[in-house]
């Protein structure tokens, strides 16, 4: 037992002397650091509010919806600032953030808010001034230390085109190509590049100059390719453009001029998509028609035929031209987007043929993304008009969500006539039914037509010909019906921007990837340089190809499939956007948006969760706030924070989606600023991206 430690006669003090901290060592201090007992006990000696322990939610009254008074928020108030109003200081604010961005933490808060009321708002000359003052600085020191000036490469970076102030955010400016460049400003040229000997400097002040711009992030290693891993650092503007993207803002001086000069003598492009029922006879209509135009040999046709007869569907041999895979020819419905193209007298169409069935409504939004004028469908038959008219089908949902997307244009197209004995009567009813609905949505009678066809026999498609039908019906064939639409104005001098649907090796596999879409905006040319977003990465086009046609160009509207290098085919996603490395789409997970309510059972709520539809993307996401709830035909605010949004309303929200995706607002890209709301499989809402936060 000597070995036992005689615990009566211990003296703790001494035994336990420096070793308050033992991990297990009780402690009864006043702040109990442990939740123990004596962390949960009511201290009488201390005076209690009761609201401290009273939490609350609820917003504050004052808070306002408009966009110029959240543009502050997050921004400290100085501490010496002079009375502004509203305006300037949403522009002072604006132009803070922007030389913060450029500058980091080289940026004295004070020093650039004088410099911005020094410059009259103007960010450009504010940053042109503090970098100016921040170089000098830095020469200064450096040059006390010059003992013998070496040579030193000359510093070029390739000029960035520029634009006026849009939303408080100042883009580079146009400066000679001899001058170096760096996100928005120019330095002092050096070397022989200098007017005058006086502002010639030793190729060791060149040196520093380099070193202390690229220490402020202004220029960027050349050949090193920009990753991020952050939203935030995704939606940053390249710092600078490499001497290879030159090309891409140079030589578009004018594109509209340059559209004239290739496109002139050319038929229009439009950019057609066919949408309706399930079984409205969709597929079989333009197969139909492409067959009658050419676009499909007789030979082919047979093949067709006798393919379809085996299978017990002949009557889906025209469809056959436009429903490729087996899945979709043995379903016997069109499941994916098809395209394809013919001509009319004066127009050139790219035709998209969207799925009806329920359950492909996302593929059918991607196909009403691309187009600028749409067909509606339907099937003359008696009861089937009605199923998916009335009683829970895709007529309705499909003319609404073609409307939400900016297509303004419709054609009707009243199917299967032949079925009721080419009935007047029938034609007239369902145009009356139709012609009220589509007014409630939004479009005017002008810009709808409607055309009595038969898809399977061809009637009316290119010809008039049935006897039963010239007797009431004197109008054009759909043909002439399709040629008579207008072209949309196309944003050609705007920055590029283009939005990937499909992703394929190309042919031998060794050069380069493909990448299809079309192009939102702007003019590409083979040979240019694009950035990649989100991904953040440069890629160069080898090949433009349209309807598999090479070219050397392409310009806004047309469906274009590029072979592109400098990016690995596994990187690259579904929704990824090609822009301008000077100009960069945003990438953001949470926006600002305002929502018109289709006729919806359960009111939208605060948490509410939805699937948000934009381009080729299907992303789960959350009504986060509701802000207002606005007129439908004004915009008014009726009433601030809402408690639910019910149907037939319209309001401002906030959205948060699952991960970053690239989007644009709606007044800068109309065609990138829609998008649609879609929950348990029906779509309750069509949105419109009013702020990027």
């Amino acid at each position: 037992m000597a070995r036992h430690r005689n615990i009566r006669t211990m003296n703790y003090d001494e035994e336990y002397d420096g070793y308050d901290d033992v991990y297990g060592h009780s402690v009864e201090d006043d702040y109990a650091s442990s939740p123990s007992m004596q962390h949960f006990l009511y201290d009488r000696s201390q005076e209690h509010q009761m609201s401290a322990y009273m939490q609350s939610d609820i917003p504050e009254e004052d808070e306002l919806v408009s966009d110029e008074s959240k543009s502050g928020n997050d921004v400290g108030v100085p501490s010496r600032i002079p009375p502004l109003g509203e305006l300037e200081q949403a522009q002072l604010y604006s132009c803070l953030d922007l030389l913060r961005d450029r500058m980091g933490d080289a940026l004295s808060e004070q020093a650039g808010i004088d410099a911005i009321l020094a410059c009259n708002f103007d960010a450009e000359k504010a940053l042109d001034q503090l970098l100016k003052t921040s170089v000098a600085s830095t020469l200064s020191k450096s040059t006390k230390s010059i003992i013998k000036p070496k040579p030193a490469p000359s510093i070029q970076v390739e000029k960035i085109r520029g634009s006026e102030v849009r939303d408080g955010k100042t883009p580079v400016k146009v400066v000679s190509a001899k001058k170096v460049v760096a996100t928005g400003f120019s330095l002092p040229p050096t070397g022989t590049d200098a007017s005058s000997s006086a502002d010639r400097q030793p190729a060791k002040q060149e040196s520093a100059v380099e070193e202390t711009s690229r220490q402020l992030g202004c220029l960027q290693t050349p050949g090193a390719t920009p990753r991020s891993t952050s939203p935030a650092d995704r939606e940053a503007t390249p710092s600078a453009t490499p001497k290879s993207q030159s090309r891409t803002r140079e030589n578009r001086v004018d594109v509209a001029s340059e559209y004239v000069k290739e496109r002139s003598g050319t038929k229009a492009l439009l950019n057609l998509v066919v949408v309706g029922h399930v079984d409205a006879g969709k597929s079989t209509l333009m197969g139909h028609m492409l067959f009658r135009l050419g676009q499909v040999s007789s030979k082919q046709m047979h093949k067709y035929e006798q393919e379809s007869k085996k299978l017990g569907k002949q009557s889906f041999m025209y469809a056959w031209v436009l429903d490729e895979t087996g899945e979709e020819r043995s379903r016997g419905i069109t499941m994916d987007v098809a395209q394809s193209q013919f001509e009319t007298e004066t127009k050139s169409i790219t035709l998209l043929d969207a799925p009806g069935h329920r359950d492909f409504i996302p593929n059918m939004i991607f196909g009403a993304a691309q187009a600028d004028v749409a067909l509606l469908v339907v099937d003359a038959t008696t009861g089937e008009f009605e199923t998916g008219f009335e009683s829970g089908g895709q007529t309705r949902e499909h003319a609404l969500l073609v409307r939400s997307l900016g297509v303004s244009q419709l054609g009707v197209v009243v199917n299967k006539l032949d079925m009721v004995g080419w009935s007047r009567d029938r034609f007239n009813e369902i145009v009356a039914r139709l012609g009220a609905f589509l007014k409630q949505a939004g479009y005017k009678e002008q810009d709808v037509f409607y055309v009595p066809v038969s898809g399977l026999t061809g009637e009316n498609l290119t010809a008039l010909d049935e006897p039963k039908l010239t007797e009431w019906y004197s109008g054009p064939t759909l043909l002439q019906a399709i040629d008579k639409f207008r072209p949309p104005e196309r944003p050609l001098n705007r920055p590029v921007r283009l939005v990937i649907s499909d992703i394929f090796k190309s042919v031998g596999g060794s050069s380069g990837c493909c990448l299809a879409g079309r192009l939102e905006s702007g003019m590409m040319q083979t040979g240019d340089k694009l950035l990649i977003m989100p991904l953040n990465e440069i890629i160069q086009i080898k090949n433009i190809a349209i309807n598999e046609v090479s070219k050397g160009s392409c310009f806004a509207g047309d469906q274009v499939v590029l072979t592109v290098s400098g990016a690995d085919l596994s990187d690259v996603s579904l929704g990824s956007v090609l822009c301008d490395p000077s100009q960069p789409i945003k990438v953001t997970s949470r926006i600002e948006a305002r929502i018109v309510i289709f006729n919806i059972d359960i009111p939208i709520t605060k948490g509410y969760p939805v699937v948000i539809h934009y381009q080729s993307l299907s992303e789960a996401a959350t009504i986060s706030k509701l802000i207002a709830q606005i007129h439908k035909s004004t915009g008014e605010v009726v009433r601030k924070r809402p408690r639910c949004l019910t149907k037939q309303t319209s309001g401002l929200v906030e959205i948060e989606i699952s991960r970053p995706i690239c989007m644009e607002l709606y007044k800068d890209y109309r065609e990138l600023g829609r998008f649609m709301i879609r929950a348990n499989g029906t779509t309750i809402a069509a949105g419109l991206v009013t702020g990027i936060l």
